[in-house]
């Protein structure tokens, strides 16, 4: 027998032949032939075929197509030049009407039935191994010297009759400070699944426990170490299964076919192609995934609307990425909530500002256009009006459709919980992710403040309490816009505005949102997040994360998306609906064409045209 040493620098050929003769004393071709590209196999009858190959392009992250033989063709021409199917994996697996039979190290006996039946070789995430380590970054499974460990999640792939099955990812230990060298490492070797399709908790993919994996070996994480989980050819395996055909073969998980083709050299790329990782949640733990050429054009919507036409101070209050940020965590939710209303008019009725509404209604839209629920929280007094005003916005265009509007009183110590989770369960949230914008925050001595230091509490529904409630439910995350230190969520930086906003000792709202966005007018924050997550749907590299890499690109939606974003005319008009329902200029309390004492024109549209 041959024992594990030196493998790894032995050609293919070399390495065929030997398992061909039943010499290898392993149980998988990790770490082996490094630099060549490996496979995983799929063996069905060619009836099959067809709608097999057809699956494989729906779902390309974890079934990237190497080559489909013909029927009974036991040799692989493109991929190897000595080959043999039969014989040639170190291990192979036997289904029958989708039911495991049993292993084998060699088909030869059913040579007969492989007359009729296609091969498919997938690729596989031991071909990036070699990649992967040129960048410094440890392979804990073949430091450890075991398979790599492999999970069935809870993830559809997209369905081809009578192909069906959930996504199974392999994981890989990988040093927090070398996240980003992994991804940009494995992101241009789209035959070996490409980039991670998630980083982080393994709940969030539907796996409860990473010591035992449904294949392979489970593999130890290292103090520091991220888990990061990666499209796994197995998925073909899950899909025979499934399929029930009454013979197939795979081969036995880690234990691939070696081709003769040596791993794609990536080249220097363009920003689009170029990604970025960034956390958005500590609990549970979760990254995503963005796009160097969109994370950038972000940054610069976050540069545009953080000017200080009111010279209030707010530049110290800014903290880079918090847009970036937010708008990833926003990307990755499936039902958002949504509060406004500063009633900082308290002697005129109604006694809401006209900043805040727009920039509410900006982000519901483009939440509506990608698919997303959404609801609106408000204060019980102004119900009727926000009623008003979304029924307008809806015959204005600016609403694909009226969004649901809510409101929230305290009437015992859990109303927040069971107000945010279904029969109070934190383990299931009604929503993932808050965002206030222009809502009056309470100040540390519980009381809501004006910019001029009027306490205005009487006006005030407690919704703070939604957000402090949120820090204790895993998986929901805050986002608060403002642009003077007194707004809900701002509490992140009120240290800041104590120091450097007038008035900021007593107004500083004490509640935190987890991502802060400062703007000179909140208005311009919520434009700036819906430009943002256009901006997102549109990056191929953040939306194959979303997806999980099966499926199909979302583009062909791009016409919606746009045609929801905030524009001069739409703001125009909604801004005309809201001073004719007696909403006024936050400033001033004027009722003429302006918000926050600036005009529209020339400074409010002019800030729209740019962000788009």
């Amino acid at each position: 027998m041959i024992l594990t040493g030196g493998l790894k620098s032995l050609l293919p050929h070399v390495l065929r032949r030997i398992i061909r003769c039943n010499r290898l004393s392993i149980s998988s071709t990790s770490g082996m032939a490094e630099g060549y590209k490996q496979a995983n196999v799929v063996i069905l009858h060619k009836c099959l075929a067809d709608d097999f190959e057809k699956f494989c392009h729906a779902n390309d992250g974890p079934l990237p197509l190497l080559y489909r033989s013909k029927p009974g063709e036991w040799a692989c021409p493109s991929l190897s030049s000595d080959s043999d199917i039969r014989t040639d994996c170190l291990q192979y697996r036997i289904y029958k009407h989708g039911a495991y039979t049993g292993s084998l190290k060699s088909l030869k006996e059913y040579s007969e039935q492989l007359k009729d039946m296609v091969t498919f070789y997938l690729g596989c995430s031991f071909s990036f191994e070699k990649a992967v380590k040129n960048v410094g970054i440890p392979v804990r499974n073949v430091e450890q010297k075991c398979n790599v460990s492999m999970y069935k999640t809870t993830v559809p792939c997209y369905s081809v009759s009578p192909f069906h099955c959930n996504l199974v990812v392999t994981m890989r230990p990988v040093p927090a400070s070398r996240l980003e060298a992994a991804v940009l490492a494995t992101s241009g070797l789209k035959e070996a699944h490409g980039a991670p399709i998630h980083v982080g908790d393994p709940g969030l993919l539907g796996i409860q426990d990473l010591s035992k994996p449904d294949y392979g070996d489970p593999v130890h994480l290292h103090a520091g170490d991220i888990p990061v989980y990666w499209a796994c050819g197995v998925t073909g395996v899950e899909a025979v299964i499934n399929c029930r055909a009454p013979l197939a073969f795979t081969h036995s998980p880690g234990c691939m076919f070696i081709t003769d083709l040596k791993n794609d050299k990536v080249t220097v790329r363009s920003s689009r192609e170029v990604p970025q990782v960034h956390c958005i949640s500590q609990d549970p733990l979760c990254y995503s995934i963005v796009s160097a050429e969109a994370a950038q054009k972000i940054r610069t919507l976050e540069a545009l609307i953080g000017i200080d036409p009111g010279d209030r101070g707010i530049i110290h209050l800014h903290r880079q990425d918090e847009l970036l940020k937010a708008c990833l965590s926003i990307s990755h939710a499936r039902s958002v909530l949504i509060t406004t209303g500063f009633p900082t008019h308290f002697a005129y009725e109604p006694p809401e500002e006209n900043d805040g509404p727009p920039g509410a209604l900006a982000i519901a839209a483009i939440l509506q256009a990608l698919e997303k629920e959404v609801a609106i929280v408000t204060d019980q007094r102004a119900m009727n009006l926000n009623k008003k005003i979304i029924e307008e916005a809806v015959q204005l265009g600016i609403l694909e459709r009226p969004v649901p509007l809510l409101t929230y009183q305290r009437e015992s110590a859990d109303s927040a919980l069971m107000f945010l989770c279904e029969n109070r369960n934190p383990r299931r949230p009604r929503f993932d992710h808050l965002i206030a914008i222009e809502r009056a925050g309470m100040a540390a001595d519980g009381n809501y403040y004006n910019a001029r230091k009027v306490n205005i509490k009487h006006l005030i529904d407690p919704i703070d309490e939604l957000f402090l409630a949120a820090q204790t439910i895993p998986g929901v995350t805050t986002t608060g816009v403002g642009d003077g230190g007194n707004e809900l969520g701002m509490g992140k930086v009120k240290d800041a505005v104590k120091k450097h906003i007038k008035n900021g000792d007593v107004i500083a709202c004490d509640i935190e949102a987890d991502f802060t966005i400062v703007a000179g007018v909140s208005n311009w924050g919520g434009y700036a997040i819906a430009c943002a997550l256009y901006i997102l749907s549109t990056c191929e590299i953040h939306d194959r994360y979303l997806r999980k890499a099966v499926g199909f690109p979302q583009l062909s939606k791009k016409m919606v998306w746009l045609s929801a974003l905030p524009s001069v005319t739409k703001e125009e008009k909604l801004l005309k609906t809201l001073l004719r329902h007696g909403v006024r200029s936050g400033k001033t309390a004027s009722l003429e064409m302006e918000v926050d004492g600036l005009p529209f024109y020339n400074t409010h549209s002019l800030m729209i045209e740019k962000l788009l």
